[in-house]
């Protein structure tokens, strides 16, 4: 039997389902039984319900080692996506126990209980950092603990750290290191989290764009890849997944064109960017309310940072879906 964690969040539904469409026997852990819901839409979505009911559904926490135990009976595999996400530093402590912590008592169990393998869905934010001869970031990038890394990706780096030394202990593993994962867009027009954030934000009118890039991926690429590398003979190894590194104006103008809403017109130039989010730190303890950008979403919005897909394209003959006309598509959903 497959063990998923973040069986409610994004990557762990579609893993779920895509799991279930390939026969496979699957336990989803949950915190909150209200969050199942989530998963369910999205089956719904894609018009799947009746394969919804083949999930065994086990309450349980990566922080709680009792209900681990329980969790462990009979498994045989391992995809670890569960994850705290945030950039905001007030968050700190959370990001830490929920992602180290709670990947280190996954690992531990995997090896107590003699699981087959452990995959880890990990980020390209625990990638390295570019030397000043390099230019796009690989996975035998040397990550540099010298230089600024948000609390996230120091999180996720630690998690990763946990999962190596599982593979120190005789844990056979995998991880896969997904740039910004776009899934359906929702029904809902309030904020939330990673590309869902981005569909909220231009549906709402956003009027600003930056020129800073990253590596994105479609969410039905990701699930498809990493159960290609656990059925597969590799292991121990780490693999990025983005299908193209892409400028954050032209992402939001696929959107705009796909929602059929006005694009983005606004260059938010550095500058722009880093006194937006100052003044949102000031306004937030005036108020009390949750940041709206911090320092790293403010950084990563003009950053030009370009990742590597060479290395998963070589083990698996990986052709990806454009992020692009997926967009499009799963606007007409």
């Amino acid at each position: 039997m497959i063990l998923v964690t973040g069986g409610t969040g994004l990557v762990g539904a579609h893993l779920l389902l895509h799991l279930i469409e390939n026969g496979e026997n699957v336990r989803a852990i949950y915190r909150n039984p209200n969050n199942i819901q989530k998963t369910k839409s999205f089956f719904d979505l894609y018009k799947k319900a009746d394969l919804f009911e083949k999930i065994e559904w086990l309450e349980a926490n990566i922080l709680d080692v009792p209900s681990l135990e329980i969790a462990f009976i009979d498994i045989e595999y391992v995809y670890h996506c569960a994850a705290f996400i945030s950039l905001d530093p007030k968050d700190e402590d959370v990001l830490r126990k929920t992602n180290i912590e709670g990947t280190a008592n996954m690992v531990n169990f995997s090896i107590a209980k003699g699981v087959k393998k452990f995959c880890f869905v990990s980020s390209i934010a625990a990638l390295g950092d570019l030397a000043t001869h390099e230019t796009i970031i690989t996975e035998e990038t040397e990550w540099n603990p010298e230089k600024p890394h948000s609390d996230y990706a120091i999180s996720k780096y630690g998690a990763e750290m946990e999962v190596w030394r599982g593979l120190q202990e005789g844990l056979d593993v995998v991880i896969v290191n997904p740039g910004v994962i776009l899934g359906p867009i929702p029904k809902s027009k309030t904020c939330e989290q990673g590309s869902a954030e981005f569909y909220v934000r231009v549906a709402n009118g956003l009027s600003f764009y930056t020129l800073g890039s990253t590596g994105f991926i479609t969410v039905n690429d990701v699930v498809r890849i990493t159960f290609e590398l656990m059925k597969s003979d590799i292991k121990n190894e780490r693999f990025t997944l983005i299908a193209e590194n892409v400028v954050f104006r032209d992402i939001f103008n696929t959107i705009a064109d796909a929602l059929k809403v006005k694009r983005p017109s606004v260059h938010a130039s550095p500058f722009l960017v880093n006194f937006a989010w100052i003044a949102d730190g000031i306004v937030s303890a005036i108020f009390f309310r949750k940041r709206r950008i911090t320092k790293a979403t403010a950084k990563a919005s003009y950053s030009k940072s370009l990742y590597s897909n060479e290395k998963i394209k070589t083990a698996l003959g990986t052709v990806f879906q454009d992020v692009h006309q997926y967009i499009h598509d799963v606007a007409k959903l």
